[in-house]
């Protein structure tokens, strides 16, 4: 698993919200992602769509 710190979701925009959502799907597709990760990667992309339909209501 990536140490890198992630940005907080109340500081990503929509466009970086996008960006991060499609890096996670690239790396799940991969298949080369354990279980664990996938689940992390999953948790985090579902936060990252609620953030992205928050920034559309809100525009």
């Amino acid at each position: 698993m990536s140490s890198k710190p992630k940005p907080r979701d109340a500081e990503l925009n929509f466009e970086g919200a996008m960006d991060r959502l499609e890096k996670i799907v690239e790396q799940m597709e991969s298949g080369k992602l354990p279980l664990e990760d996938l689940i992390v990667r999953y948790e985090e992309g579902m936060n990252l769509v609620k953030v992205c339909q928050e920034r559309l209501a809100n525009a």
